[in-house]
């Protein structure tokens, strides 16, 4: 048996020991920095499941665009492939990366990005034409030196024959007169997956060489209109392939975003109450502990 003057130091000394088994003020704290973490992902969750919502309504309209592209493009595929039109082997190779200007679209850009300084492995004199600020900021810091062109204000809406147009009066201004020139662009497969790809236009000088240009009778004076509207058509194709699989990358990309929020969510909910019960049953001993040294005392 304990005697009586024992009992207040003893019971003062189970009060320390619980305050310092449950720091008051580091629970409440932690509770407030919990809490507000978790105001933050409900946040993030909201805005990510927006732009899915948002992404799933622009994608159908950018597919209908695609494939109405694809009959520009495949066209002038079409009659290089039977003319058998080869690029010039003394002269100088342009390549147009066509990207856009947005992002929280996964891979696409970096994809692009890679495939493109593969190709410049393969040929370090590849001069490069970029279509939108993505792959410009990623290629600039490696590859400036061989950025001749690049454009910007690319990927707000779907893109037009009009937009492809522009660019490609532009490119058929540089001072360089090319062999040929591949766009380099997202291929379309389905909604979950794409692919880097190239499409290629010749030079006047390549198209006149190909052993079959003169069964399809070009007049000279039209040929300069037709390299530059079989350019426009691969471009147009390009940006409606590489329009389509960003659309469908960010709702991919914000579907994935709001399913790691909701996890996020359940944890630090479980935490937050975890937490908050710890802080109670700390205060509860205190109580008790408190009124048990009072009735001592």
């Amino acid at each position: 048996m304990l005697s009586r003057a024992v009992r207040p130091a003893l019971s003062a000394g189970n009060l320390v020991l619980a305050r310092s088994a449950v720091p008051q003020t580091a629970g409440y704290a932690t509770l407030r920095e919990i809490e507000s973490r978790l105001k933050s992902i409900r946040n993030i969750e909201k805005i990510t499941k927006t732009m899915k919502i948002v992404a799933s309504t622009k994608l159908t309209r950018a597919q209908k665009a695609m494939v109405d592209s694809r009959a520009y493009g495949e066209a002038a595929k079409q009659v290089y492939e039977e003319a058998e039109t080869k690029p010039l082997e003394d002269k100088k190779t342009l390549l147009v990366v066509a990207s856009s200007d947005k992002g929280l679209c996964g891979g696409v850009h970096s994809g692009l990005t890679r495939a493109t300084r593969r190709l410049l492995e393969a040929d370090p004199t590849l001069d490069l034409a970029i279509i939108g600020e993505k792959c410009k900021s990623q290629l600039g810091r490696s590859n400036g030196k061989n950025i001749v062109l690049s454009f910007a204000g690319v990927g707000k809406e779907v893109p037009t024959f009009a937009d492809a147009q522009a660019i490609a009066d532009q490119l058929v201004m540089l001072p360089e007169d090319y062999a040929s020139i591949k766009v380099l662009y997202n291929k379309f497969i389905n909604a979950q997956s794409y692919e880097p790809a190239t499409v290629e236009a010749y030079s006047e000088e390549a198209i006149t060489s190909s052993p079959n240009f003169a069964a399809f009778e070009i007049d000279d004076e039209v040929l300069a209109n037709l390299r530059e509207y079989s350019l426009a058509n691969s471009i147009y194709w390009a940006l409606a392939e590489g329009h389509a699989c960003e659309i469908s990358a960010r709702r991919n990309a914000m579907d994935n975003a709001s399913k790691n929020a909701g996890d996020m969510i359940s944890r630090f909910t479980i935490l937050y109450n975890r937490t908050r019960q710890a802080v109670i049953t700390g205060e509860l001993v205190e109580i008790i502990t408190g009124a048990t040294a009072s009735e001592d005392m």
